[in-house]
């Protein structure tokens, strides 16, 4: 890995004294599992959008000889034991080929906080067994989530997949996007996917919905994945690389005109998701891009899910079309204030926003101790510590050939942009939209589940006009790349100056790949940041690299207690 030289390592420019970061603990030792099963459900089984008494169940049938055969019939069974001794729910369903032989059923009468067992049976074959479990109501006294993001089978092995399917206690899994890759062999990952002997299926980029099908049955063929979707429920929300790298409503950065119409690729891609996800389908009157949903776990907390790529965002802003134009710092407040903060630049859109908006006042004028928005990309305003004492050439070149704009980012890092602009600080005008709504609405104590940034984030959330509106946890990667691939032993270092440098950040780990273990009770909040000590191969290493604990303060949400950091972080912390 690239080494960042002694005269470029932060070492001593925070506290002084100060030696070490962040200390695992917990290690526990696992293989992933190899092999899923074959035969009429290659595909497994899943569950998931759980109401109080109703679960979407989900399969997939391969029949044996789909030509000629339009429909093949099944049968669902639901019980509350694994031996399906006492069967409360049974009936028949159908494979078909206009569904790309996928089945999707709301089962409904259910009792509401219950685990439930369920299996698929064809005329001479039984699905695996699948756990899931309704929402409660009434009086709750703890949730727990696993929440993951941004999977990529190139890049390596589900290991934390097959870490949360070994864990029975999660209440449901929070996906909060990034579920699959649309690159081919010759894109992102495809160089680590071809040492693995892990490349994408097809070969191409996926543009039509025959690729889409064939990228979904791909991934559901992963047996880490398949053991995670059998026993938990998930909650789905899709980012950008389930349709194209950097979509929004319009477009996508990684579609290009010899690739067909963007509209009917955006088609494609929401047909094959709704076929091979356990989610229920679009509302009468709603466009299947608007996914954005609420969930009740008793007088406990709601759930928000939101949708920031396809039904109103507004194209993202490249630095590298505007970074030759930047002189001095008045040209970037200019650009931060006309380009970068125009009030055109929408997120959510009207509709959602007051979707969103009226979940959470719900849930508070309901009592609920807790109010939840899983979202996609960083929501905190994050900006750019300057990096050009430290980032050398040889990195820069290293980095280039997935990010043309590293030269560039580096370069203008001394004015302190966003981040992200990909992120909603890319997208501030929106963000202030929704920080106000929630504070007309007096919901300032929201809890915001992050993804896509491949990295774990622990954030303050603060308007411009400094009001808390709550925090937010971001989760990293499943497998996709962290920018330790690039920066090497200078990581850490990087992450301690972007916290330093940034008041609304308290922790920052862009090294590990994993998962957040995330608990609820009445009282307060706890956040474990799971990680992995390696994706490229089956036997893996868990461990917390960082623990956090939330509680209501006043009329927001605060946190009281760490675990795990070293002393450079408590100081920046």
């Amino acid at each position: 890995m690239t080494k960042i030289s002694r005269r470029q390592a932060l070492i001593g420019t925070l506290a002084a004294g100060a030696t070490g970061c962040s200390s695992e603990y917990g290690h526990e030792t696992f293989t992933s599992p190899e092999n899923a099963k074959a035969g009429a459900f290659a595909h497994g089984v899943a569950s998931g959008d759980p109401t109080a008494t109703s679960v979407i169940m989900w399969t997939r049938l391969a029949p044996a000889s789909p030509e000629g055969t339009s429909v093949v019939p099944l049968r669902l069974e639901i019980a509350e034991d694994p031996e399906f001794a006492n069967t409360v729910y049974a009936v028949g369903v159908e494979a078909n080929a206009a569904a790309d032989w996928t089945v999707k059923h709301d089962a409904t009468g259910l009792e509401p906080g219950r685990s439930y067992y369920f299996r698929f049976l064809s005329a001479d074959s039984v699905s695996r067994i699948g756990r899931t479990k309704t929402l409660p109501s009434g009086s709750v006294d703890q949730a727990r989530f696993a929440v993951v993001s941004c999977a990529n089978w190139q890049y390596g092995f589900f290991n934390g997949y097959d870490h949360i399917a070994r864990n029975e206690a999660f209440d449901a899994v929070i996906h909060l996007g990034d579920y699959f890759y649309e690159y081919g062999h010759d894109g992102y990952g495809g160089e680590v996917g071809k040492d693995l002997g892990r490349l994408h299926e097809p070969a191409h980029e996926v543009l039509t919905l025959e690729d889409y099908r064939a990228r979904h049955a791909q991934y559901k063929t992963d047996p880490a994945l398949q053991a995670m979707h059998a026993i938990h429920p998930m909650i789905c929300l899709w980012d950008d690389h389930e349709v194209a790298n950097n979509s929004w409503e319009g477009g996508s950065n990684n579609h290009q005109l010899d690739e067909g119409d963007w509209v009917a690729r955006r088609r494609a891609a929401m047909q094959a998701y709704y076929e091979w996800m356990p989610v229920r389908d679009a509302e009468p009157g709603r466009a299947r891009e608007a996914l954005y949903k609420s969930y009740d776990w008793g007088d406990l907390l709601t759930l928000a899910s939101v949708e920031t790529r396809l039904t109103a965002r507004a194209v993202q802003i490249e630095l590298e079309d505007y970074s030759s134009e930047f002189t001095s710092q008045d040209d970037v407040d200019a650009f931060m204030k006309n380009i970068v903060g125009a009030e055109d630049r929408y997120m959510l859109g009207d509709a959602q926003l007051d979707y969103i908006s009226n979940a959470m006042v719900r849930s508070k004028s309901e009592g609920k101790a807790w109010r939840i928005v899983a979202n996609q990309i960083l929501m905190a305003d994050v900006r750019t510590p300057d990096l050009v004492p430290y980032i050398s050439e040889e990195i820069i070149q290293k980095v280039e050939p997935v990010f043309s704009g590293i030269r560039d980012f580096v370069e203008n890092s001394v004015f302190k942009l966003p981040l992200y602009l990909d992120s909603w600080g890319g997208y501030p005008y929106a963000r202030e939209r929704f920080y106000d709504r929630m504070i007309e609405n007096e919901v300032t104590d929201i809890v915001v589940l992050t993804g896509d940034a491949h990295e774990f984030w622990v954030n303050d959330l603060i308007t411009d006009d400094a009001k808390k509106v709550g925090i937010e946890l971001g989760a990293t990667s499943i497998t996709s790349p962290t920018i330790e691939a690039f920066l090497g032993s200078g990581t850490k270092d990087y992450a301690l100056l972007t916290t330093r440098e940034n008041d609304c950040v308290r922790y920052y780990d862009p090294q590990h790949k994993g998962y957040i273990d995330l608990t609820f009770t009445k009282d307060k909040g706890k956040a474990d940041l799971i990680g992995l000590d390696t994706v490229t191969e089956r036997d893996y290493t868990a461990f917390i690299t960082a623990s956090f604990e939330f509680k209501h303060k006043q009329d927001t949400v605060e946190f009281t207690k760490n675990k795990g950091l070293g002393l450079k972080e408590r100081f920046v912390y």
